[in-house]
């Protein structure tokens, strides 16, 4: 009877259909260095991604939200962004921002390259693209290439005075109900004025962009920090999941015959009954 009672109570394992929306964490921009008039270059977006994953209930599936990389103070680079993952799925943070002569670093979008020469940093395939090269200026005074987007490569550095080069384009999604973009490049410093770069916004994945640089100034800027990813996940009204520890995620109302979950930091397992 025992193992009659067990089995009466057991529910069957099926397969469901997730569809998802998966971005890495943006990467920071870079600093620029003091008395020099090149900009540093903008961040790459995170790695970003959506389809649909056949799946199975009563089964953990890891979640990573990834961080952005943090801004480079004066005469620092900036940080890579951090990976974010769901079940099968892992994308590559973005490439964080240079400064001086340096080519741009690979990641889900590449950073851009730095006045005087340097190279953008290449994109990972599927999931962004290539920051801009910077301005081949010689030193006399140019601005770095913005980073990569989802949507599209950051632009190239310019010997044109105050000029900071667009970030590479993001890419819209309604997974959530309502039209949001994510994974933008972050733009490149300008030289000639005198801003820290701009953050990207929280749960984007956006790149930080770049600073300006400046003969004049004494101690340089900071580049900003990169946007966190987030993982959106999209399935029948029928099913309920169990977010687990370590994440930080909420679930709307059904709409559709669908509920979404929207999980913005942390990692842990997720899981459908």
């Amino acid at each position: 009877m025992p193992i009659l009672g067990i089995m009466a109570s057991a529910r069957p394992v099926v397969a469901l259909n997730i569809e998802h929306l998966t971005v890495a964490g943006g990467g920071g921009g870079a600093g620029t260095q003091a008395g020099l008039q090149r900009g540093a270059s903008g961040g790459g977006a995170g790695g970003y991604r959506t389809s649909t994953l056949s799946l199975f209930t009563a089964t953990n599936y890891t979640v990573t939200v990834g961080a952005g990389g943090a801004g480079g103070a004066p005469t620092v680079a900036g940080a890579n962004g951090i990976n974010s993952v769901f079940a099968t799925i892992t994308n590559i943070g973005g490439g964080g921002g240079v400064f001086n002569a340096t080519n741009g670093v690979v990641g889900g979008s590449g950073s851009g390259g730095a006045d005087s020469g340097g190279t953008g940093g290449a994109g990972t395939a599927g999931q962004g693209n290539a920051g801009g090269a910077g301005a081949t200026s010689g030193g006399l005074g140019g601005s770095s290439g913005g980073g990569g987007g989802a949507g599209g490569a950051g632009s190239t550095g310019a010997t044109t005075s105050n000029a900071r080069p667009s970030g590479g384009s993001g890419t819209a999604s309604s997974i959530s109900g309502v039209s949001v973009t994510y994974a933008a490049g972050g733009a490149g410093g300008g030289f000639n004025a005198n801003v820290a770069g701009s953050s990207g916004a929280s749960n984007t994945g956006q790149g930080g962009g770049g600073a300006d640089g400046n003969v004049s100034d004494p101690s340089g800027k900071s580049g900003g920090s990169g946007g966190s990813g987030i993982v959106i996940l999209k399935y029948a009204d029928t099913r309920t999941i169990t977010i687990g520890a370590g994440l930080t995620g909420s679930t709307g109302a059904p709409s559709g015959g669908f509920k979404v979950t929207t999980i913005t930091s942390g990692t842990g397992n997720v899981s459908w009954a």
